[in-house]
């Protein structure tokens, strides 16, 4: 069996996108896992299948590397809607895309792509969060430790968070942290994604704030690890400096992989995501 794919990236954040409107692929997990491996396979963080939907243009179904299928992601849906217009799928330039979140609607802007990320969701049960009401600025514990954002005193080895959580579409966990380059996102990374306050884990957002319209992030992805980028966590990112009063409301995040343009809309409460989407090549999976 023949699988054809394209190997994308938006900031270093990096997926394959198969096309299943006409196909199905048996045991569709087991085989991303094996693929996605860096050594033993093609290599990516996401992989993105586009589906035939009744109520929307397409739609799209996100796994993680490990195989998990998950809501939402930010850059892919950026790169799996310049994969519809290279390939003249469509001849709109405002596409709707149904995914496990909701509808979404990425739309041309230049060479960019623009996408219309909806309202962000504060409440904990609905994040989801073990917790009641909006959690910001809420201590964690973690293997019994209260984690707070204070930064500790320098013969400590215990790092002190304070975390703000929203979905947006998909869970996220932000932290607001002095110096993000010195932080250990890998040791605090999974001890965070898989805390039991996050009943479907979590992504963790580690935030350096610039000044009130800059920000600079690192990201643990659930499922995935460190990644160069997620669309959805600075989409998360821009909601919760805003709630802590540390930026306005229209911001650029600074990831590892390159700038996000990020607006959280007084208008209509929605969340705007701008940046860009790269094709990498095309290949055969010879199964």
């Amino acid at each position: 069996m023949k699988i054809n794919f394209t190997k994308m990236h938006g900031l270093g954040n990096d997926f394959i996108v198969i096309d299943c409107r006409k196909k199905k692929i048996a045991g569709l997990s087991r085989l991303i896992k094996k693929l996605s491996h860096r050594h033993f396979g093609i290599g990516f963080d996401q992989a993105l299948i586009l589906l035939p939907s009744r109520k929307a243009d397409f739609r799209m179904d996100i796994y993680n590397a490990d195989g998990g299928k998950v809501e939402m992601c930010g850059n892919g849906i950026r790169c799996l809607a310049k994969y519809i217009w290279d390939r003249k799928l469509s001849r709109k330039n405002v596409l709707a895309i149904e995914t496990p979140a909701g509808i979404i609607k990425p739309r041309k802007v230049n060479s960019l792509v623009q996408v219309d990320m909806g309202e962000p969701i504060l409440e904990a049960k609905d994040i989801p969060v073990n917790l009641s009401g909006k959690v910001i600025k809420y201590p964690l514990k973690i293997d019994g430790r209260e984690v707070s954002s204070h930064i500790p005193h320098p013969t400590s080895h215990i790092p002190f968070f304070e975390i703000t959580c929203v979905s947006m579409g998909n869970p996220h966990c932000v932290i607001f942290v002095d110096n993000v380059d010195k932080l250990p996102v890998l040791r605090y990374g999974p001890l965070i994604e898989n805390n039991p306050i996050f009943p479907k884990r979590t992504n963790v957002e580690f935030i350096q704030v610039i000044n009130n319209k800059r920000l600079k992030m690192r990201v643990w992805e659930r499922g995935s690890g460190e990644t160069l980028a997620c669309g959805t966590g600075a989409c998360a990112a821009a909601v919760a400096a805003n709630l802590n009063n540390l930026a306005d409301r229209k911001v650029t995040i600074h990831l590892a992989g390159g700038d996000l343009r990020v607006e959280w809309s007084e208008n209509d409460n929605h969340v705007y995501m701008t940046g860009p989407a790269v094709k990498v090549f095309e290949g055969v999976i010879n199964l």
